[in-house]
């Protein structure tokens, strides 16, 4: 097949939590879906445009009218940006909680007909590789960790054909999910024969036929998505038709359909961006734990190992004891006011505060129970984080649902731009302040890493592994 003239690409993420950026930069986080927004990021020339929607912490219902939402504002939005060649993702979880099939259905409907939906949870910066259609999480079935026991999107097999299946209710039975291999994709990133065996396979799927993808390295899903950029392009060879593909992934493929050059700023570069006071001095910073998963548990502990934290601890026993009252608010926002001034008191210490929500699930029995004391925790944390920003040095973020509150409704913004990874999935935003420069921003997801990860990430925002950084100019408590 002859090289086609390709028009430029712009892929539109549609992420379900504040996190799958964590594969690429310099592109804008959308945190509002009007038409307006929509526009002005689709003008941006990064060829990503990432939607922040959140959906993962909604109920089914509140979801589906997200998903719409946004795509009725998509549309129009694409033609007025004069977009021809686009491409949409819808980017969940690689451990496979989420709103499966449901964003799948909704997007069909409103945004094709598409051929086929690709299947590719595949996260390899985070140990999520999937071998013969089997989910894996750093070797082992998925199914066997944590993460497939979680009480709104558990599942029980990892055999992603199953997996579709058992999420659908049986509506798409395993025998009707095709397999994409490893072979040919491994094949396709070999050279021009195996390219053209792969761009054949996927040319040939129709009526959106749901498509469980490999992927165990990052050159297969380079392959994977070049194949994609050529079979969507706009004007095809000898008269050929575009294919429209819907992608329902995790982060990695992003990397593979954008094709990135690396980030403009490296990590050491992107920690230094920590803010200063007016003398100079390095401000203090704030770390935030949302995430109960057990691996947010076990980093959480290895952060506070060190001294130089200091954590304040927010009891989930108590807000839900007030969200069960009959006028929860007032108590709320003392209970912020309070956490605030503590927080304050420490942070002029120089010390890192830490702001984290008792550990383990709260047993709601309803889920409607468990989403309201979820988001109202962390609305607390991120009113609490919004009024100590001007102090602030950076902050840290754990938990999909935390640090989308943060930013969304805690600093009020409407958009981030990314600058890049600080380490592997761990990704810094700027966030404007109304009045200081911006404040960096990393957003952590809360099944990402190891034990280590989060006082790793802590230590290089610190300057701790940085040749002395940490005492360029000191520190200081207040701006």
């Amino acid at each position: 097949m002859e090289q086609i003239g390709l028009e430029p690409l712009k892929i539109v993420v549609i992420d379900d939590d504040p996190t799958g950026s964590q594969t690429v930069h310099g592109c804008p986080l959308l945190l509002r879906w009007d038409r307006a927004s929509l526009e002005a990021g689709l003008r941006h020339p990064s060829p990503l445009l990432f939607v922040l929607a959140n959906t993962r912490a909604l109920g089914a219902t509140a979801a589906a009218a997200r998903l719409r939402e946004i795509c009725r504002s998509l549309e129009p939005a694409l033609k007025a940006a004069g977009v021809t060649h686009w491409l949409v993702v819808s980017r969940g979880d690689s451990t496979l909680r989420g709103h499966f099939p449901l964003e799948r259905e909704v997007l069909s409907t409103e945004l094709g007909p598409f051929d086929a939906t690709l299947l590719v949870p595949a996260f390899l910066e985070g140990g999520r590789t999937t071998q013969a259609g089997v989910h894996q999480l750093n070797g082992r079935p998925v199914h066997e960790s944590a993460f497939a026991q979680d009480r709104l999107f558990g599942y029980t097999t990892s055999f992603l054909p199953d997996w579709v299946a058992e999420k659908s209710g049986g509506r798409l039975p395993a025998s009707s999910v095709q397999q994409l291999e490893g072979e040919l994709l491994t094949a396709a990133a070999s050279g021009p024969p195996g390219q053209e065996r792969l761009r054949q396979r996927l040319a040939a799927f129709r009526d959106n036929v749901c498509v469980a993808v490999d992927g165990e390295r990052p050159e297969q899903l380079a392959a994977l998505g070049q194949a994609i950029r050529e079979l969507t392009a706009p004007h095809q060879p000898e008269g050929g038709r575009p294919r429209r593909f819907l992608c329902q992934s995790a982060a990695s493929l992003i990397q593979g359909l954008a094709a990135l050059p690396p980030q403009a700023l490296p990590p050491n570069e992107l920690a230094r961006l920590r803010r200063r006071n007016g003398a100079g001095s390095l401000l203090p910073g704030l770390v935030l734990v949302g995430s109960h998963v057990p691996l947010a548990d076990q980093q959480l502990a290895g952060l506070l190992a060190d001294p130089t934290c200091a954590a304040v601890e927010l009891e989930v026993d108590t807000i839900a004891r007030l969200l069960a009252a009959s006028a929860p608010e007032r108590p709320l926002a003392e209970l912020g006011q309070q956490l605030t001034h503590h927080l304050a008191a420490l942070l002029a210490t120089g010390r890192t505060a830490v702001l984290h929500t008792s550990r383990g699930e709260h047993p709601e029995p309803e889920a409607a129970a468990r989403r309201r004391l979820g988001l109202t925790l962390a609305g607390l944390m991120a009113r609490v984080a919004a009024a100590l920003a001007p102090q602030l040095g950076y902050l840290i973020s754990k938990g999909g649902i935390t640090t989308h509150t943060l930013l969304a409704e805690g600093l009020e913004l409407t958009a981030v731009e990314l600058q890049g990874q600080l380490l592997p999935g761990l990704s810094l935003v700027l966030a404007p302040l109304p009045t200081a420069t911006a404040l960096p921003v990393l957003t952590f997801p809360g099944n990402l890493g190891e034990a280590s990860t989060l006082a790793q990430a802590w230590r290089l925002m610190e300057g701790h592994n940085q040749g002395g950084e940490e005492g360029d100019g000191g520190r200081a408590g207040a701006p």
